[in-house]
């Protein structure tokens, strides 16, 4: 039978949808479900993801300040120290919940057509949400530690706003490559480690300049350890490197900036290619 008289071959479910509105409506009611679900029935509620980030932060700062001795020269480290903490468990739930989030709704997925975008993006607002929360710890700390108000702090919405994108393009590709592979999540999860401690979390970059000018360059090549960096100058005091100055001036912060948007194209490319198959290969 000639291929004309079958018609055009029917789509599956898109990645985006036909209507941009639905896709945003849809991202923010998975997003604020999750995030009211995931404290039910608890005594203490929203205190709970207070508490988390807090608890790594008094691990690590009695650590690297009363055994190692890490940043005693370094001004408002315990700060500094706690919104590394937060900003990467930010990263961490943003991209860790987007990588198994289409394949624990498969239930959703195979009865319902719907924009598959706002599976993974829901995983990153909600954690969003989050960080919302304890970005507002951060600064009550940063104030009782005699910081100041500056300025400066206006750019913390855009760089939190560029860090969720940058955890939106991986968990983009990474959910998309889970439905397929499911050895994605456990080399995921090693590779946060290894991105844990290879970012200037609980030390200093100055600590790594002064050991080899080039590791510190290299290390800023990472969008992530990029974004933090510049959150600190920005946000605890100016004494810490700006982003530009940690990895030698604005041209080189092209870099990351040019392998984060890379890594959402690539992201938003596979998704969007593997989106109308999803529900077969649940």
């Amino acid at each position: 039978m000639p291929r004309a008289s079958i018609g055009a071959p029917i789509k599956g479910p898109s990645a985006l949808g036909s209507d941009p509105r639905r896709l945003w409506n849809l991202t923010r009611t998975l997003a604020v479900s999750d995030f009211k679900l995931r404290f039910f029935g608890s005594a203490l509620g929203y205190l709970w993801q207070l508490v988390r980030p807090l608890l790594l932060f008094g691990v690590l700062y009695v650590v690297f300040t009363q055994v190692i001795r890490i940043g005693g020269d370094v001004e408002l480290y315990p700060v500094a120290l706690l919104l590394g903490v937060v900003c990467f468990t930010f990263f961490s739930e943003a991209t860790g919940g987007a990588v198994g989030s289409l394949v624990e709704r498969e239930a959703l997925i195979r009865k319902v057509e719907f924009p598959r975008l706002a599976v993974p993006l829901s995983s990153v607002l909600t954690a969003v949400l989050n960080v919302a929360l304890n970005l507002v710890a951060v600064l009550v700390f940063l104030l009782i530690a005699g910081g100041r108000v500056r300025l400066s702090w206006l750019e913390l919405p855009f760089l939190v706003l560029a860090l969720a994108l940058f955890a939106a393009g991986l968990g983009m590709l990474l959910s998309a490559l889970y439905v397929r592979y499911r050895d994605v999540k456990p080399i995921w999860e090693v590779a946060l480690q290894i991105l844990f401690y290879g970012s200037p979390i609980f030390y200093p970059i100055d600590a790594v300049a002064e050991r080899s000018e080039l590791a510190g360059k290299l290390m800023m090549l990472n969008p992530f350890a990029a974004i933090l960096q510049q959150a600190r100058h920005a946000l605890v005091a100016p004494s810490h490197p700006s982003a530009a100055e940690a990895i030698g001036g604005t041209l080189p912060l092209l870099a990351p900036v040019a392998i984060g948007v890379a890594v959402i194209a690539l992201g938003y490319r596979t998704f969007s290619r593997r989106a109308p198959h999803i529900a077969e290969e649940l």
